[in-house]
């Protein structure tokens, strides 16, 4: 009986354990089918869905018939500087991205950015590029889908900080497209930047037959290296691991095998 993996960008599946190559194109979700929790403190909606405007002071003051959206983006507790910041009247978050009328600006070396002249109204979509990646994440905390913004005239909104991650973890063990035993698994990683630990979870399809093994799921780990120490079903299943550094941020995107 072997499992089989196979690598993907965002999470580590284990077929019988599988592994697939990052797609490419337009803008994609920070985990390619769920955006991410940007950042660690979560935001709570207002009752009409909107995320209310922060604390902050303006950098400028808007025209009347205007308003601004000013916010800052992290890396690794650190300014994330040059990134791309979209404030979107439409969002589809599985389809088409971006739509309608649509304001962009770029951090700047404190990680800070200013989105100008932006028409007031009801916005679906505040969307912060992951570096030179097609990937984004939304600018909203605790929240795993895109959100509605209200820009006021004559007022700044305040959207809150959000915190990056990349994708750039990289597995090395099982190779992409193997077959393995359902004992004895040992799933492996290159060691990340500014990592403190990392957390590995195997998620089973169940309609492969695999089953899933709850003392796999969301586990802590100081190193590179996991070995699993109970035997899977045969089937296919998907491995994610994560990294986090010493104030328990995520840094890198997870990736699957």
């Amino acid at each position: 009986m072997s499992i089989f993996f196979k690598l993907a960008c965002a999470a580590i599946v284990l077929v019988s354990l599988i592994t697939a190559g990052c797609g490419s194109g337009a803008e994609k979700a920070d985990n390619s089918g769920q955006p991410a929790k940007a950042n660690k403190e979560a935001v709570q909606p207002n009752k009409d869905g909107t995320i209310p405007s922060g604390p902050g002071t303006e950098k400028e003051k808007p025209a009347a018939g205007k308003a601004h959206v000013q916010g800052k983006a992290f890396f690794n507790e650190k300014p994330a500087v040059g990134v791309e910041v979209k404030l979107c009247k439409t969002f589809s978050q599985y389809m088409s991205g971006c739509g309608g009328e649509t304001f962009t600006a770029k951090t700047d070396d404190a990680g800070e950015y200013l989105i100008k002249d932006v028409t007031p109204g009801l916005y679906e979509g505040l969307t912060v590029k992951v570096f030179d990646t097609p990937y984004y994440v939304f600018a909203t905390s605790g929240i795993i889908s895109a959100a509605k913004y209200n820009m006021e005239d004559g007022k700044t909104y305040f959207a809150p900080d959000t915190h990056l991650f990349k994708n750039d973890l990289k597995l090395t063990n099982p190779k992409a497209g193997s077959k393995v035993a359902a004992t004895g698994i040992e799933v492996k990683w290159d060691a990340y930047p500014d990592a403190t630990y990392y957390k590995y979870s195997i998620h089973a399809d169940t309609a492969s037959g695999a089953v899933t093994e709850y003392d796999y799921i969301n586990k802590r780990v100081d190193g590179t290296t996991v070995s699993l120490d109970k035997p899977l079903t045969p089937g296919n299943y998907t491995a994610k691991v994560e990294t986090f550094n010493s104030n328990d941020r995520r840094l890198p995107k997870r990736r699957r095998i």
